[in-house]
């Protein structure tokens, strides 16, 4: 770790972290306490920093987006057009890059993301109303006025992302104009709908989230207690209908500490869930963390894709009823995926349960990854598990309306999701480990090559590396750069899939369950063994869409079929696959024996004895690939379930 990157990363720099003494039972780790060396999250950091970033600025200049700003900042408000460029919460994306780009310099010190970082604060400055009120979309000449459509004008959402965004620039550059900013804005918001304020609360959650950060980044009560009163709030009925969709759309229909399950829009859900974490961990409130974790457990026991997708509804980009998993019309929006893994983390960080981090794992390596194409240019918003058509309508050079497509757009008309995975990546690594809040341990989460430079509490420094091929390769090995004096306990994470996982300690070996695998540090290399041979994953016999399927995966890793794969003249939909025969393992995807179905269909697809499978012909191996690396060698059609061929 080198000088310049600890100057530009404030001692334990990371987009959580409490205020109050005791609130987390695990810190997880600082951005300048881990330096990935390649590997799969290296590469994907790298693409992030010297491609996405730029991507995504260049589109929204383009668009407008940007001077969006420079308008209101003029009093014109409005293009040549006379209109605001984009949606309403436009800005929000704005504040997302902004806070991808705060990461990304303090993690690297890259000049050139400073200079963007500066030059966009300044536009975004100057936009600012005098008493504190910023926003592109409303609250001037030829605008409706302030907070005067709550349910969708997202005002209060912008402000949100426009809080982390500063909390991001504080932790690793220190005090500077964005901060300022977000601290005018942020009390415009306590002023406007604090007690004896408006009672009301936005249509989608999040300026909860970046109240309760900036209020720990600046150690300002009146934050989080404005954050605490909105979550309070929710599920009161405050706020009117919208697009014919009831109160739950917007989780306004049950209070928090009520609720059992999560419902409605997913991401608006997600960011609500994680609010409401970082509330209770601030306040000691064990019943209002206890509620999350309870609707985390059903939600993911019985809402959740096999990838760690969430939101089976398109109608709403919504929760579906338990069970309701559909494979081809999944939306499992790439921002749900980041929202999950917000409240996950915020869970093990209060709790240090391994279970968190084991669906972090299973979200990262199947959603957010998946959404980015591998040059940082184009992206999924939408994340389906079945691929019927081939994606032909996505444009290169213009906005692409559409959410799904089966093809990675480079924008969307509404494009959240681009920026989104661009703030993940770049803070990612401090989710790859974390430090007992109290006492000597250190644990390793997320498996990655590199070097681990994680702080005690009492103030000595663990040095670790790690040499990993993983996720195709299941050995880590994790060597002491550094020791200090005195016990330290290292735990390596053993995710739930890893039955038959080993652990090699100075050439003595033992198996270790799913779970944690402590071992003191000592000056002996620690090999951890995980078993990735790729596996039959069948689903829970009570999602109907996919009963009589079964997947493969390897390792965290969710395999898919794409036709790209399939032999001539075979078609996806009719293939079956013989789960009688195990899968093979073959470099980072597994080949399966499938029986392809009768070549002529029946007059009617239904009849009173079982179809024969593999009446055109005998069986073939294909080949599964990586979920996450579907579409990027062209359109294809592709499924994750196969239905299984019966005897």
């Amino acid at each position: 770790m080198t000088d310049h990157l600890l100057t530009h990363a404030g001692p334990g720099a990371a987009p959580v972290r409490p205020r109050r003494a005791g609130a987390h039972r695990s810190r997880g780790a600082g951005l300048a306490d881990v330096t990935l060396d390649g590997g799969f999250w290296g590469r994907l950091q790298q693409v992030n920093g010297s491609a996405t970033l730029a991507h995504c600025e260049g589109w929204m200049e383009r668009l407008g987006w940007l001077a969006n700003f420079d308008h209101v900042a003029q009093g014109r408000t409005a293009g040549p057009d006379g209109r605001h460029a984009g949606w309403p919460f436009a800005d929000s994306e704005v504040y997302k890059l902004l806070e991808a780009l705060a990461w990304e310099h303090g993690r690297t010190g890259d000049p050139a993301h400073e200079r963007a970082l500066v030059a966009l604060t300044e536009r975004v400055a100057r936009a600012q109303d005098d008493d504190g009120y910023l926003n592109t979309a409303f609250g001037h000449a030829g605008q409706a006025p302030r907070y005067s459509d709550l349910e969708e004008g997202h005002e209060l959402y912008c402000t949100g992302h426009l809080l982390q965004a500063a909390v991001a620039r504080l932790r690793t550059s220190g005090p500077d104009l964005l901060v300022d900013v977000a601290r005018r804005a942020a009390d415009e918001v306590c002023r406007t709908f604090g007690p004896g304020g408006r009672e009301a609360v936005c249509g989608h959650p999040e300026v909860e989230l970046g109240l309760v950060e900036l209020g720990r980044a600046l150690d300002e009560p009146r934050y989080l207690e404005q954050a605490a009163l909105f979550v309070e709030r929710r599920g009161r009925g405050l706020l009117g209908p919208v697009r014919l969709l009831g109160p739950a759309y917007f989780q306004d229909d049950v209070p928090v500490r009520e609720s059992d399950v999560w419902r409605g829009h997913a991401v608006r859900q997600l960011y609500l869930a994680a609010a409401a974490v970082d509330v209770a961990a601030e306040t000691a409130d064990d019943d209002l963390l206890a509620a999350v974790s309870r609707q985390w457990e059903r939600s993911v026991a019985r809402r959740t894709y096999l990838t760690g997708g969430m939101g089976s509804r398109h109608q709403d980009e919504g929760f579906g009823d338990d069970w309701e998993l559909p494979p081809d019309r999944a939306y499992c929006e790439t921002c749900a995926g980041v929202a999950s893994s917000m409240v996950a983390w915020r869970l093990y960080l209060a709790t240090g349960e391994v279970r968190y981090v084991d669906l972090m794992e299973r979200t990262f390596y199947n959603v957010v990854a998946t959404s980015p194409r591998a040059d940082g240019r184009a992206f999924f918003y939408a994340n389906p598990l079945h691929q019927r058509v081939a994606g032909t309508d996505v444009r290169e050079d213009a906005e692409n309306p559409r959410a799904e497509g089966g093809v990675r757009a480079p924008w969307f008309d509404v494009s959240c999701c681009p920026t989104n995975v661009a703030r993940t990546l770049a803070s990612w690594h401090t989710y790859a480990a974390s430090v007992d809040a109290e006492g000597r341990g250190v644990a390793l989460l997320q498996y990655a090559p590199g070097r681990y430079d994680l702080r005690l509490p009492d103030g000595d420094t663990v040095r670790l590396e790690v040499r990993t091929g993983y996720p195709v390769d299941g050995t880590v090995r994790v060597r002491a750069v550094d020791a200090p004096a005195g016990p330290v306990t290292l735990r390596l994470r053993v995710p739930a899939w890893a039955t038959g996982a080993e652990l090699r300690v100075a050439g003595r070996s033992r198996p270790v369950e799913p779970g944690w695998a402590e071992v003191p540090l000592g000056t002996a290399e620690i090999e951890l063994r995980l078993p990735v041979a790729p596996r039959w994953t069948w689903p829970d016999p009570r999602i109907d869409a996919v009963r009589g399927c079964v997947a493969v995966e390897r390792g965290p890793v969710v395999l898919c079929l794409e036709d790209t794969d399939l032999p001539a003249g075979v078609a996806l939909a009719d293939v079956r696959v013989d789960a009688t025969a195990p899968p093979v393992d073959e470099e980072d995807g597994a080949r399966v024996r499938v029986l392809p179905a009768p070549a002529d269909p029946a007059p009617f697809p239904y009849g009173a004895t079982a179809p024969a499978p593999g009446a055109a012909g005998g069986p073939v191996e294909v080949r599964l690939a990586p979920y996450h690396r579907w579409a990027e060698r062209g359109p294809a059609t592709m499924r994750v379930f196969l239905p299984a061929a019966t005897p």
